[in-house]
């Protein structure tokens, strides 16, 4: 190819490279609140997940709790695919890290989950969205357990 060539096309190719980038997409912006019995989570994660079993696929989006708010633009965040979701929310006591158990030795640090991860579904729009989740009460009590019943005769 000559230089003339390679010169014509080279802003095509800065156009396509700006339209599709390197490596991924930040997503589409979800932000909110988060609260767990009517308080706002301290901290923890939030994540959004495409609901393959409704044909969404993607990838998984997330974001970091604090304070009860969170923000999928913010550093540490990723944006989410459009369409339905499944969210997963972990929330944390931060005025437990780095408590030890007596006799522990592991030297791990760890923090109290204030609830089992808790799931929710929700259907997001092709556009920058706020979204609020309530985990409730009972969420400590861990998932509802279902599936098929068996009957002992």
């Amino acid at each position: 190819m000559s230089r003339l060539t390679i010169l014509r096309f080279l802003p095509v190719l800065l156009l396509a490279s700006s339209l599709f980038g390197c490596g991924g997409s930040k997503g589409n912006r979800v932000s909110g609140k988060v609260t767990f019995a009517g308080k706002p989570v301290p901290a923890g994660k939030i994540y959004f997940m495409p609901d393959g079993s409704k044909n969404n696929s993607g990838a998984t989006g997330y974001a970091e709790i604090n304070d009860g708010a969170y923000d999928t633009s913010a550093t540490g965040g990723q944006g989410v695919t459009i369409g339905a979701m499944i969210v997963a929310i972990e929330g944390f006591d931060p005025a437990t890290a780095g408590k030890k158990e007596k006799g522990d030795t592991s030297g791990e640090e760890t923090t109290k989950s204030l609830f089992p991860r808790y799931e929710t579904t929700v259907e997001l729009p092709g556009s920058a969205t706020t979204k609020d989740f309530d985990v409730p009460a009972d969420a400590v009590k861990g998932p509802k357990k279902t599936g098929p019943k068996v009957i002992v005769p």
